[in-house]
């Protein structure tokens, strides 16, 4: 039985709703995604460190952002042998190159804040205005 071209054999383009490029897109960029990038990017962490470190994500949320990343091929899961269990998280070298781009972004947004803040407010002014 011959079956329809699969997405993959398409040239990937972002724009095709049909894309699994878009998927993969939004695991990187989602808000999780960004930091646990970022994060992993300093150094290698366990879970409950990683937790620590992205300060205000749940253990279910950073759980399946961890999955996420590894079933694309970004983050590499180590579960050590040993009592009690010891799993530890670092970046892949296709999630090293990926951790860069979405750091340039995150830290570029921290540099840029006093800006992006003063354009909220103008914003805000204008929009309260009769």
């Amino acid at each position: 039985m011959t079956e329809g071209p699969s997405l993959l054999d398409r040239v990937p383009d972002i724009y095709d709703r049909m894309c699994p490029s878009r998927g993969v897109l939004e695991h990187v960029t989602s808000r999780w995604g960004v930091l646990v990038l970022v994060a992993l990017r300093e150094r290698g962490y366990r879970f409950s460190e990683l937790r620590r470190r992205v300060s205000g994500v749940s253990e279910k949320m950073l759980a399946q952002t961890l999955q996420n990343l590894e079933r694309d091929g970004f983050v590499l899961r180590e579960a050590h042998p040993v009592i009690p269990p010891r799993v530890d998280y670092s970046l892949t070298p296709l999630g090293l190159e990926a951790a860069e781009y979405v750091s340039a972004l995150a830290h570029w947004v921290e540099a840029r804040m006093c800006a992006v803040s003063d354009a909220r407010e103008e914003y805000d002014g204008r929009a309260t205005r009769p």
